[in-house]
C-alpha cells in the first residue's frame, strides 16, 4: 500500500485522529480534551466505531490515528484495531498516556495486532520538568519504560514534545534524549490555548520563529524526522533556512530523515485542510485544537461532512484568510494555525497571532 500519495485536501484527508475516549489517569497541565478519570458513557460504541473505521476507508486510506484521552481505558481498543488493520488495511498508529496500563503485555498486543507506531508525549528531559507539566509524578519514569518496552520488541517510536514556556531552555536536551530513544520522527506540538492551554503557559511569536529556525537546522544533524504541529509556518521557515544555507554555500537544509514514511504527508496539512479530527461522541472538528463543531458521524457519513462542511470547506479556501496570513505570499504553503487564530481572536480567519514574520509590503494598516 502506498502511503505517499497526491491527495486533493478537499475530496480526502491526509491524516484522521478519533479521540476514541475521554478518560485519562493524567492531568496535564496542556490538556486539549480536558480528560477525565472515567469514560463519558456516550462515547461512540464498538460498532458505532467500526462503522466510522469503514468510512475513513473510504476516504482513500488516510493515516488513521486512536487519541484520547487515554486509548489504554478503553477495553475494546485492539478490537477496533485489528479491525482498522486486518479488515479495513489502515495504517494506525496510536498515542497513548504513559500510564501503569502501559504494560509489556500491552506493547506486545499492539505488535500482534500491527500497529504501525506507538507515539509516547515527553515533554522535559528530566522527571522534574515533565512531570510537572503532565501534572502525575512518575510520569517520566512510567515513559522511559514504555518506550523500553517499544524497543524490545521493535516497534517504531514517535515522540511528541509541547513546546511551552516550561522546557523552552530544554529543547536541546530533549533533542539529544530523543536522539538516544532510537525514535523515527520527533513531533514538536506549539501550544494552542484551548482546553486547559493557558495563553500564560506559551511563547512568544520570536520564540516560535527561534525555536522553527533551531528545528529545521537540527533537522541536518538528527537522525530522525522532525515534524512540527499546529505551526505551519515551520514550513516557511525550513523553505527560508534552505535558501539561506545555499546562498551561504552550506548547502540546502537537509530533508527530512525518516526510517520509514508514515505519515510523511506529500503538502503540508492544516486545521481541516487534510486533517480531520472526530471526539469521543462522534463531533467532528477540523482538528483536536479547532473546537468548531462540523457535524457529527452518528447523524451525517464522515465523507460527507469533511466534503461538504461549510467549515470546512472556508478553512481550505487560502482566499477567505485574513490580516497578515491573507496578505502573505507563503499562505498556500503555510496558511497560519487556524486553532490558534481562533483561540486568541475567536475567528479562524484571522492571522495566527503567533507568527512573527512580516508579509512582504505589508502594512498593519492593510487589514483595517
Amino acid at each position: 500500500m502506498q502511503l505517499i500519495q497526491h491527495k486533493d485536501y478537499n475530496v480526502n484527508p491526509f491524516i484522521v485522529i478519533w479521540e476514541v475516549t475521554r478518560a485519562c489517569a493524567l492531568k496535564c497541565l496542556h490538556c486539549r480534551a480536558e480528560a477525565q478519570y472515567h469514560p463519558d458513557p456516550r462515547q461512540l460504541t464498538f460498532e458505532e466505531g467500526k462503522k466510522l473505521i469503514d468510512e475513513i476507508a473510504e476516504m482513500d486510506d488516510p493515516l488513521f490515528v486512536f487519541t484520547g484521552g487515554d486509548p489504554l481505558m478503553r477495553p475494546d481498543l485492539f478490537d477496533l484495531a485489528q479491525y482498522a488493520i486486518h479488515e479495513k488495511e489502515l495504517p494506525v498508529s496510536m498515542t497513548p498516556s504513559a500510564t501503569p496500563r502501559v504494560t509489556f503485555s500491552a506493547v506486545s498486543k499492539a505488535k500482534e495486532v500491527g500497529l504501525s507506531r506507538w507515539a509516547f508525549s515527553l515533554d522535559g528531559s528530566t522527571a522534574e520538568i515533565h512531570d510537572h507539566f503532565r501534572g502525575t509524578p512518575g510520569s517520566f519514569e512510567m515513559t522511559t519504560r514504555g518506550i523500553g518496552y517499544l524497543q524490545q520488541l521493535q516497534i517504531p517510536i514517535q515522540i511528541n514534545t509541547t513546546v511551552s514556556r516550561y522546557n523552552l531552555n530544554d529543547l536541546p536536551r530533549i533533542a539529544e534524549t530523543v536522539k538516544g530513544m532510537g525514535t523515527v520522527l520527533w513531533s514538536v506540538f506549539f501550544l494552542v490555548p484551548t482546553g486547559r492551554g493557558m495563553t500564560k503557559d506559551m511563547i512568544t511569536p520570536e520564540e516560535h520563529e527561534q525555536v522553527m529556525i533551531w528545528l529545521a537546522n537540527l533537522q541536518r544533524e538528527m537522525p530522525y524526522g522532525i515534524k512540527a504541529t499546529e505551526a505551519p509556518h515551520y514550513r516557511r521557515v525550513f523553505m527560508q533556512q534552505q535558501r539561506l544555507n545555499a546562498a551561504s554555500g552550506e548547502g540546502a537544509a537537509a530533508a527530512p530523515k525518516r526510517q520509514d514514511v508514515l505519515g510523511r504527508s506529500p503538502k503540508g496539512v492544516n486545521d481541516g485542510d487534510g486533517f480531520v479530527f472526530i471526539s469521543h461522541i462522534g463531533e467532528v472538528y477540523p482538528s483536536g485544537f479547532l473546537p468548531v463543531n462540523c457535524g457529527n458521524v452518528r447523524d451525517t457519513s464522515l465523507v460527507e461532512i469533511y466534503r461538504n462542511s461549510t467549515i470546512l470547506r472556508q478553512l481550505r479556501d487560502k482566499s477567505l484568510l485574513k490580516g497578515k496570513c491573507g496578505a502573505c505570499e507563503f499562505k498556500e504553503l503555510c496558511g497560519g494555525s487556524r486553532a490558534r487564530a481562533y483561540a486568541v481572536t475567536g475567528d479562524y480567519l484571522e492571522s495566527d497571532p503567533y507568527c512573527s514574520y512580516i508579509p512582504r509590503g505589508y502594512h498593519s494598516q492593510d487589514q483595517e
